[in-house]
This record gives structure tokens, C-alpha cells and sequence, in this order.
């Protein structure tokens, strides 16, 4: 759910766990990113944390680990990061909307020993947390807005468009599991299509969301 809109300065903490911890008031979410990216740069530390003291949030980018973690309350959650140039966006969505504001960045599970699972087993688990429909077709949007394109005859929703199989594993994993909840049909790609793409046969339900993400 995204944070009601909130005029005026805002303030951050940045720190690397050294005790020499940065505090910024800034007028605005680019602002905090402008400031954080140079924060970011001087710093080597594995781990940097973003805090949002008055709304009680945290962003950490733990970069020795290849991962991302959100918390807000009692909530904790992290996604596995597949490249470092993900760090820096991830900061500035925090910026923006906190801890809503990552909902669609990637696969976020809440236990940290999952992420060193296979893909397959990342995605599927990551899957077996949506449990409604309304939930399920909006991470299939999620999914397809990344890679995604609608078939010239317009009877195909193609998934992971021009990837190979080795190319975002733990999303399609979700993805197979969410069109079986859903009962979608999956159907043969063609046999010009990349071996990672994913059809599936268009749906009054799936057109809907996907222009959502157009």
C-alpha cells in the first residue's frame, strides 16, 4: 500500500555500520538519491542502510551478499539482487514510497536462508506466498512488464520475449506456477522463439492486468 503523499523536507540516515552515520533533510525523493549515490560511492563497506526514522523503515544493501533487505515493523523481507546496478534504484524507490515502494522490484521472500536455494526453488517459492487471484495476476504483470510482449495475432502473451533459458530462472519458475493457479493455458512457442520464452494463450483476466503494466 503505497505512503499518503507527504509535502515538505524529508529526512534519511545513511550508514555503513562504522558509527560515522550521515543524516540528510532534503526537500525531495531525488534530492535523497542525489545525496545517497554519493554516499553510496565513497563508501566500501558490505552493507549500507537507508532509515526512514519517522516512518520506522529500512533499506539495506547488502552488497557482500548479493542482496536487498526492507523492513517496516515487524515486517523483513529481501530479495536476491542479480546485478549491482540494482542497488542504486532500489534506493531511489525507497526514496519515493518506502517500503511499498519496492513491492514490484523482484522476488522478496522473508526468510533469508531461502535466497540460497536454486532459482527454480527461489521462484516456486516465492509463488506458493500468493494465494489469490487479484495477487496472482498482478505479479504475472509484474513479471511481464520486464520482457514481455503480446504476439502479432494477438492469441499469445509472450513472456521472457528473445531470453534464453538460462536468463531469469527464478521468475519463471513463479510465473509456471502462477499460470497453473490461475488455469491459464500455456501453449508451444514457435519454433523461431528463444528456448526461455513462456506463452500463454490471452485471457480477459491477463489482458486486463497487462495494460495495466503497459
Amino acid at each position: 500500500m503505497a505512503r499518503p503523499y507527504s509535502p515538505g523536507p524529508k529526512e534519511f540516515v545513511f550508514g555503513v555500520g562504522d558509527g560515522n552515520d550521515q543524516r540528510v533533510v532534503v526537500p525531495d525523493a531525488q534530492e535523497a538519491y542525489v545525496a545517497f549515490s554519493a554516499f553510496f560511492r565513497e563508501r566500501d563497506g558490505d552493507t549500507c542502510t537507508i532509515d526512514d526514522e519517522p516512518a520506522g523503515e529500512r533499506l539495506v544493501l547488502m552488497r557482500g551478499q548479493g542482496v536487498i533487505a526492507r523492513s517496516s515493523g515487524a515486517n523483513l523481507e529481501y530479495l536476491k539482487i542479480d546485478r549491482p546496478n540494482r542497488y542504486t534504484p532500489s534506493a531511489m524507490l525507497f526514496f519515493e514510497n518506502g517500503y511499498a515502494g519496492l513491492d514490484h522490484f523482484g522476488q522478496w521472500l522473508s526468510n533469508l536462508a531461502d535466497l540460497d536455494a536454486s532459482p527454480e526453488a527461489r521462484g516456486a517459492a516465492r509463488a506458493a506466498t500468493i494465494t489469490t487471484e487479484t495477487a496472482a495476476l498482478e505479479e504475472i504483470g509484474r513479471i511481464w512488464a520486464d520482457s514481455g510482449i503480446v504476439d502479432p495475432s494477438d492469441q499469445w502473451c509472450v513472456f521472457f520475449d528473445s531470453h534464453g533459458a538460462d536468463d531469469d530462472r527464478a521468475e519463471r519458475a513463479a510465473l509456471l506456477v502462477l499460470i497453473e493457479f490461475l488455469g491459464l493455458e500455456r501453449g508451444d512457442p514457435p519454433a523461431e522463439a528463444a528456448d526461455g520464452e513462456v506463452w500463454v494463450r490471452t485471457d480477459s483476466r491477463l489482458d486486463a492486468e497487462l495494460e495495466r503494466w503497459s
